[in-house]
């Protein structure tokens, strides 16, 4: 009876520690800040090219310190007079090429937010960088929770150096993504969440793209084959060119004008019909993030590779 209980004991642990699916009375994640993926930053540069390109920035002001690189005196010294020649994204960056042969990068976070303003317009209380332009408009960058980024440098490896290859690329071929996977043991989604491993994606991607090739996201990398990463690769590719055409994901307040959202087959969908099988969508963490997936259509190819 010692040895039965002692059984016992050790389910009741194991299933303490085992990773709960989410129910429809949870809280979905897709009620927080969600920070905006390669899709939505693509469509903010696409939004803000006509605007800004040719444009030469007249003064910029950083009005929370910590917001810029190096500092905010060496910001707002050094961009007076600069033209914008291009307006360009790497990964989640908007990248900025200026006149002078310098580099501005703007990282948005979880909250950040540009928008071309009239000069005679009021700056928002969240403003935390400002840049009056030649034509009498202003970029502003708004961030509520501060997170966002402004750098401005002479070489721009020292901000996008570490980045992994983009994932749209025309050069990248199916053979130089399942090349990124040698030697490499972890989860997959978070994987494919690590911007130095593959540039620009994020949790609402990287979840879609796993349901649509058909993979468990828990799935360690090692226990994929060369088919089953070419059904990600071609996935991955997909969702992302599918949310560009949407002009991404709508998910607060913070990015808006987006229609993926509505477009979701997992994530933020907990509890609800798969759109293949109709098994219920389940959520676990992973990594600290919220991973939605669907256990009938993403079923892991065994017990032991979770």
């Amino acid at each position: 009876h010692l040895g039965v209980y002692r059984i016992y004991r050790f389910f009741e642990f194991c299933q303490s520690i085992s990773p709960k699916p989410e129910t429809r009375n949870q809280k979905p994640e897709t009620r927080n800040p969600t920070m905006p993926e390669l899709p939505e930053v693509e469509t903010i540069v696409r939004g803000l090219q006509t605007p800004l390109v040719g444009r030469t920035i007249t003064a910029g002001k950083i009005l929370w310190h910590n917001t810029a690189r190096p500092s905010a005196a060496a910001v707002e010294s050094q961009l007076p007079g600069n033209r914008i020649e291009t307006l360009s994204r790497r990964g989640k960056f908007l990248r900025f090429d200026l006149s002078g042969g310098e580099t501005m990068f703007i990282h948005l976070k979880m909250s950040g937010d540009l928008r071309v303003l009239p000069q005679s317009q009021p700056v928002h209380p969240h403003t935390r960088a400002f840049f009056n332009l030649d034509n009498g408009n202003r970029l502003e960058f708004k961030d509520t929770r501060k997170f966002g980024r402004v750098w401005l440098t002479a070489d721009p490896q020292t901000v996008i150096g570490a980045l992994g290859p983009e994932p749209l690329a025309d050069d990248f071929s199916v053979d130089d993504f399942i090349a990124l996977f040698e030697r490499r043991s972890g989860r997959l989604k978070p994987l494919l969440m690590n911007q130095t491993f593959i540039a620009g994606v994020g949790n609402i991607y990287a979840s879609e793209a796993c349901f649509w090739a058909k993979l468990d996201p828990r799935r360690p990398a090692n226990t994929l084959s060369a088919d089953d990463l070419a059904r990600l690769y071609h996935a991955l590719r997909r969702v992302l060119r599918h949310g560009i055409v949407l002009k991404g994901a709508t998910l607060d307040d913070v990015y808006r004008g987006g229609e993926f959202q509505n477009h979701f087959q997992v994530y933020g969908r907990a509890g609800e019909p798969c759109s293949r099988c109709g098994t219920p969508i389940e959520r676990v963490m992973l990594a600290g993030r919220s991973t939605f997936f669907c256990p009938m259509c993403q079923a892991a190819a065994s017990a032991a590779s979770i």
